[in-house]
């Protein structure tokens, strides 16, 4: 039978990658340096391979590293699940999730969402991670985080369960030729120049999207790390760009700076819902999280149709 690495070795492996550092892996993982050292180079050296470039001031990942890592993650993911699937918690839903959340999502949904949660289910423990959706999704898949809450993905390992349906509002400077309508047609847009978040972010898709369907121009010199970042930048008079509906209710609403619009002609709006990893252990409890999901959803005025 050929060499496999154990558990306990992928977790040291995983460890070392993410601390950088042999001391601070041992510690983390509860075993003394030498141990953490000399499992670790065990598996190199019966699969025949370099995981880690040591040098004096850093231990660094080799390319086979990287894909080795991310292996050992979903192994190790899968094991959670499995056990998650054998010591099931229905009362508190497991007892703990993390759960990662886009900036452009969460922060607007969350506050509607968590305190009826927390009033059913009182003694579950919810960590929130941001970042962007691709990041959240690469986590969720590899095991880092349990669940994610947001903008469709893109993902195959992963089940998506659809919420509800955002509108998608184009935001324009006070000053705009535009800016005295609320509702603009796709033809005027023909040669606006168009904002739009970084790659990783599910806006950029639908920003791409628009200026396909009007003629206008994405401006592709720059990338906003945040809406608040382009909603300054269309106040100064440097283009326009897109807002989710949860977004502009809470931040747009009073237009001195950046004006909403409506588009008449363009459907397109913003499928959000929780995503989690198909062969989870832990499916009913996240089916249960996106059904608490759509009932806040309901509340919000975005609630999609029925879900299971």
């Amino acid at each position: 039978m050929p060499y496999r690495p154990t558990l306990r070795q992928l977790e040291y492996i995983v460890a070392l990658a993410e601390c950088g550092h042999f001391g601070k892996a041992a510690k983390r993982c509860h075993v003394s340096q030498p141990t953490l050292s000399v499992q670790i180079a065990l598996v190199e050296e019966n699969l025949d391979i370099q995981l880690f470039e040591r040098t004096p001031a850093a231990v660094l990942l080799t390319p086979t590293g990287e894909r080795f890592l991310h292996g050992a993650r979903v192994t190790i993911a899968a094991m959670n699940d499995l056990m998650d699937a054998v010591t099931d918690d229905a009362a508190a839903l497991g007892g703990v999730i993390r759960l990662g959340t886009p900036s452009t999502f969460g922060p607007y949904f969350l506050p509607t969402f968590l305190p009826p949660l927390h009033q059913t289910y009182p003694d579950l423990k919810i960590y929130i991670v941001e970042d962007r959706p691709a990041a959240i999704e690469t986590a969720v898949a590899e095991g880092t985080l349990d669940c994610g809450l947001g903008p469709s993905c893109g993902e195959p390992s992963l089940t998506f369960i659809p919420i509800g349906n955002e509108r998608l509002y184009l935001g324009v400077p006070a000053d705009h030729r535009l800016a005295h309508r609320h509702v603009v047609a796709l033809d005027e847009l023909r040669q606006e120049r168009l904002l739009a978040l970084g790659r990783g972010n599910r806006l950029l898709e639908n920003v791409q999207h628009l200026a396909e369907a009007s003629g206008a121009t994405v401006i592709e010199d720059y990338a906003g790390t945040s809406l608040d970042s382009i909603r300054q930048m269309i106040s100064i008079g440097m283009g326009c760009s897109i807002f989710p509906e949860l977004y502009a209710r809470a931040e747009l609403q009073n237009g001195q700076d950046v004006r909403m619009l409506s588009i008449e002609g363009w459907m397109e709006t913003r499928q959000v819902g929780l995503h989690f990893r198909d062969n989870s252990g832990r499916r009913r409890h996240f089916e249960v999280l996106a059904s608490h999901a759509h009932q806040a959803a309901s509340t919000l005025g975005i609630a999609a149709g029925d879900i299971i």
